[in-house]
């Protein structure tokens, strides 16, 4: 049974990828602070503000799923931006072949969370 917010796989997943990205993109070089590290940050972190605050207002079943395809469109963009940072070489192949799968799986959870929901 869902009762909080941290119940939710989803989010919890989100929640830990961000962590991951944010603790990755230290080793960035600091001409980047302003850019790509500052947009990857944000970006992951967007996936997880935008389900916690569609969290809030899920008595409103349209309000959550709006929020849902925000998240969904900001696990999009830090794919993007995971990506960038490969091919700046800021990260190895090893390195993104461990942290790609969880934006996928990410987006998928969201998705089916969408599909799914039914407000009570």
């Amino acid at each position: 049974m869902i009762k909080t917010i941290s119940d939710l796989e989803v989010y919890r997943l989100s929640y830990q990828l961000a962590m991951k990205i944010f603790h990755l993109s230290r080793s960035f070089p600091i001409e980047e602070k302003y850019s790509l590290i500052d947009q990857i940050v944000r970006s992951s972190r967007s996936v997880v503000a935008n389900i916690a605050e569609g969290w809030g207002r899920r008595v409103y079943e349209h309000d959550f799923k709006k929020f849902l395809i925000y998240a969904s469109g900001s696990i999009e963009e830090t794919k993007a931006w995971i990506l960038f940072s490969k091919d700046c070489g800021y990260i190895d192949d090893q390195t993104l072949n461990q942290i790609i799968h969880d934006p996928n799986t990410i987006g998928a959870k969201i998705h089916k969370l969408h599909d799914t929901w039914k407000s009570r």
